[in-house]
């Protein structure tokens, strides 16, 4: 297991260093300040503390744990980081940067956007690898080897911000890159606190999404604790019918739809927040029109939103994007059927940075833009 992360619990560590070091307590909240709020990278940059206490500082602790392995930037504004872990394993980690129009502006609140309505999202993963086998994602590919620390977790975070410029501020998160989030509850909730607090990144939980393939205990287990119904939930569904999802979520032999259609509207029952569904759409798969009319059925009489998600290509895998033509198809059925649905736009999906692409290293086939951190 890795080490004691500084970012495990911020509040803890710098308490207990200020009463060691014999140091006023208001120490520990300028600290606080430089890491979460003014983006600082080094003890160095944290320039109302003494130069002495930053060497003393520096001494105590290691801010940064991970290593950037490889920071990859698309034309699109989307940029990628790959770590390499200090407990042991690389994940990846995303910012996606989207330019929303006036409608879309005037239903959002001016709080949660940048500046001139650029929306500046975070996709963050919880686990080295992945457990649940959704056979079209590249994060599986290789199993589960651990889940990520708090600290770890956070770090993804801030050092994401790093990457944001001065007029850039982050608006959303989602908890939608490697691992099951529901799988590491323990550790992600403490470090979405952090990001959600005013005195952290002050990110809305309105704005902060969790994604889950549907573990039913665990979606649960969510809605019971203190701060996790606070968090808009998003549920992979990608098939309509057991049979069907067996195939493609394979962990679904051990649940089934029904039972997480349950723990959804439980969920909802608690938060009242509106669900979301997420849908990717395989070519020939699970992008007929029995599909979609199925999908009605479970859909139309609940409060939720269907994201689609045209597959976005995994080197190695044998799956493909639907044509235009099925998609639309697919989106008239569930349109006329009284279904709210969004087809997702593609971003970073040529540094592999979209959905299901992420995974622990970057394919030889793959020639990034890279930059020294």
């Amino acid at each position: 297991m890795p080490a004691p992360h500084l970012l495990d619990d911020i509040d803890a560590a710098l308490a207990a260093a200020c009463q060691r070091l014999a140091l006023p307590a208001y120490r520990a909240k300028q600290v606080r300040k430089w890491l979460l709020e003014k983006r600082a990278q080094g003890w160095d940059t944290m320039t109302d503390l003494p130069k002495a206490l930053r060497t003393q500082l520096e001494g105590e602790f290691q801010l940064w744990t991970a290593e950037v392995a490889k920071h990859t930037a698309a034309d699109d504004g989307t940029e990628k980081l790959l770590l390499q872990l200090a407990g042991g394993g690389r994940i990846e980690c995303v910012l996606l940067r989207e330019n929303i129009g006036k409608r879309a502006k005037e239903v959002e609140s001016p709080a949660s956007l940048a500046p001139e309505g650029r929306r500046r999202t975070m996709c963050i993963s919880t686990q080295v690898g992945c457990a649940m086998g959704c056979v079209f994602c590249a994060s599986g590919l290789d199993g589960v080897d651990r889940n990520l620390t708090t600290g770890e977790i956070v770090e993804q975070v801030l050092r994401l911000q790093h990457r944001l410029g001065p007029e850039e501020r982050l608006s959303h998160l989602v908890v939608m890159g490697m691992g099951e989030p529901l799988a590491n509850l323990d550790n992600l909730l403490p470090a979405l606190n952090e990001v959600s607090r005013p005195d952290g990144l002050g990110i809305s939980p309105r704005r902060i999404t969790i994604s889950t393939v549907g573990l039913p205990p665990a979606i649960r287990k969510l809605a019971r604790s203190e701060d996790g119904s606070r968090y808009r939930l998003a549920i992979s569904l990608h098939a309509p019918n057991d049979e069907l999802r067996n195939r493609i979520v394979p962990v679904n032999k051990n649940i089934g739809v029904e039972a997480v259609m349950a723990a959804a509207d439980d969920y909802y029952t608690v938060s009242g927040r509106r669900l979301t569904f997420e849908y990717v759409l395989l070519a020939e798969l699970n992008d007929q029109p029995e599909h979609a009319h199925q999908l009605v059925g479970l859909l139309k009489s609940r409060n939720a939103l269907l994201n689609v998600i045209p597959y976005n290509p995994v080197e190695g895998l044998p799956y493909r994007t639907p044509t235009m033509e099925a998609q639309q198809r697919f989106r008239t059925i569930l349109e006329t059927g009284g279904v709210e649905v969004r087809f997702r736009h593609r971003k970073g999906d040529k540094i592999n940075a979209a959905c299901g692409q992420l995974r622990r290293s970057t394919p030889p086939s793959v020639v990034p833009i890279t930059s020294n951190l």
